[in-house]
């Protein structure tokens, strides 16, 4: 009635390997926000926003990321962007650098050490300061650029409404902008990065199509600098399910830095990655293993193959090999990339990515009859998130219902029970009795004190499961047909009324037409039930109406295996 909890992992399994570039802005967003203005601020948050002149910004503006970085012959900038600005010379480009840097080195110390209170404080401040500006007509690529800033702090400190509102002014000011003004190009990427990050697919579009325009205009079509909307475009795209447009600006950055870099480069990475997984989800497995391999490939020429990031490419290309059906490569590219990673230090045994890889490897070594190996990674995943974060971490819960599992399918219910007690404890302790998220520890301890013959405390648990369930997903609902499936058996063996029973079957049925429809193979077994229970209780015309139904049933998916 349980089953291991397989995590999967399709997202780009190698981001670890370089943070920025995995971000669709890449570094080209961490080098263009330290082209503008922020305020300076004490402890006490008394702020004061200062607008630097947009001339040295433009200076800044040069500066991309490693996959949009210049290579000689290279078409760049213009050097008189700003040959009709007139600002004043004693500002210096490492004060804007300085300044910004400060600014959001505090708004990531604030929200790294939990004060994201004073984080939003400090954004809100500044945004009332060029508020002010905007409601005096002033709206230039300056507050355009401050409004930018102050969005990208929100972003990290989670407010994403009050993101949404920044955007509609932001797109207020750009829209007035003409399409030669200094860094509008960067303002229009994190704009389409923050408009995808909301779901706002549409206008995340429009803004990266125009920063490709201008992009285009100043650095020629065959710029690297424009993986960097491309990747964000294909992340759009691939957000709204729209596979083929967002395979499409993949292999467009694909081809941009082969020619511009070579096939063996490591800006690949990340482009590569990212088809490689879309197309894994599309189920086109053998076409994602030629994109991963290219990956692993990589960096093993860069870092040899003991590197924890070529560990890592092994993790992704695991994956291919699962959904190919190669469970025994899989099993080994899976055990090679956790040696690989362990033995490298390349992060810590905590990781969320190595947790998860444990677990597939688990899952697939259960399904090969291997489940000694799979339950020692299933205690090693325990024994870590206890040492790390204490033994009564609500995060130890998953770990210990699968290791239970793990151990009911070798009927070791004693220690099954063992964990699943001590998971019910802590989720009780942390979400209280009532609360729907203790149900799944206290029903699948209810299922093992039945293998263990401890019926009474079984009915007891199940019912407790199902009077929350009731309460929280309402009674037609699968969360509770689950439920009653399992008091349905503990009852039987007690020795229920076989009227009771019946009644209970029924709204399994129920539910199961409801969810799945009248003539689903998931309802046979109930129906089997029912007409066991008819027959006891001598309903023959009942019995012969629902035996009836079962015939047709019976027929239909004989056909169609055989078809």
């Amino acid at each position: 009635m349980a089953e291991l909890r397989y995590l999967r992992h399709f997202e780009l399994a190698g981001y670890r390997t370089n943070k920025a570039a995995l971000h669709t802005l890449s570094a080209c967003d961490q080098k263009f926000m330290t082209s503008f203005p922020v305020c300076k601020q004490n402890k006490k948050c008394n702020l004061k926003l200062y607008i630097m002149p947009i001339k040295i910004a433009a200076q800044f503006c040069v500066t991309r990321s490693s996959v949009g970085s210049l290579k000689p012959g290279e078409k760049g900038p213009q050097n008189d962007v700003c040959a009709t600005s007139s600002y004043p010379d004693d500002y210096q480009s490492n004060d804007f650098e300085r300044q910004l840097q400060e600014f959001f080195d505090d708004i990531k110390r604030m929200i790294r050490m939990g004060n994201k209170n004073e984080a939003t404080d400090l954004l809100k401040a500044n945004y009332e300061m060029v508020n002010e500006r905007l409601s005096g007509g002033t709206k230039g690529v300056e507050e355009a650029a401050v409004l930018d800033i102050i969005a990208l702090g929100f972003m990290a400190v989670g407010d994403f409404n009050f993101v949404g509102s920044l955007l509609n002014v932001m797109k207020e000011v750009v829209d007035t902008l003409k399409d030669d003004a200094p860094c509008l190009d960067s303002i229009l990427m994190h704009m389409g990065s923050m408009y995808s990050t909301l779901g706002n697919f549409e206008k995340s579009l429009d803004t990266y199509h125009r920063a490709i325009y201008i992009m285009e205009r100043t650095y020629g079509k065959d710029s690297t600098f424009l993986v960097t909307p491309y990747l964000g475009m294909a992340k759009v795209y691939g957000s709204d399910g729209k596979a083929t447009k967002s395979m499409e600006m993949y292999q467009y950055a694909i081809t941009l830095l082969e020619s511009s870099r070579g096939a063996k480069s490591k800006d690949l990475v990340v482009p590569l990655l990212g088809l490689g997984n879309l197309l894994l989800k599309q189920g086109r497995a053998i076409d994602a293993e030629a994109h991963f391999t290219r990956v692993l490939n990589i960096y093993t020429s860069f870092y040899g193959q003991n590197d924890g990031r070529s560990g890592m490419a092994m993790s992704s290309l695991a994956q291919v090999k699962c959904a190919q059906g190669k469970v025994d490569d899989a099993i080994h590219l899976y055990k090679s990339a956790l040696q690989i990673i362990k033995e490298s230090n390349y992060m810590s045994p905590d990781d969320s990515i190595m947790e998860k890889m444990r677990v597939d490897l688990a899952e697939l070594l259960h399904t090969v009859g291997r489940g000694q190996e799979g339950r020692a990674l299933l205690e090693e995943c325990l024994l870590i998130t206890e040492r790390y974060k204490g033994n009564e971490h609500p995060d130890l819960v998953t770990h210990m219902m699968n290791l239970a599992t793990s151990y009911s399918q070798s009927n070791n219910y004693v220690e099954a029970e063992r964990l699943l007690r001590r998971s019910l404890k802590i989720m009780t302790k942390k979400m209280g009795t009532d609360d729907q998220s203790i149900t799944f520890p206290m029903l699948h301890l209810a299922v093992t004190l039945y293998h263990l013959k401890q019926d009474e405390e079984a009915e007891q648990f199940a019912l407790d499961v199902l009077r929350i369930r009731e309460k929280a997903f309402g009674e037609d609902s699968l969360p509770v047909g689950e439920a009653l499936d399992c008091l349905v058996s503990i009852q039987t063996r007690i020795g229920k009324d076989d009227s009771e029973l019946l009644k209970l079957l029924k709204r399994i049925l129920n539910i199961q037409e409801k969810e799945f429809g009248p003539e689903s193979d998931g309802i046979m077994v109930t129906l089997k039930k029912i007409v066991y229970y008819l027959d006891k209780l001598g309903r023959r015309d009942e019995k012969l109406l629902i035996q009836r139904r079962l015939s047709v049933l019976r027929r239909k998916f004989k056909q169609m295996v055989r078809h």
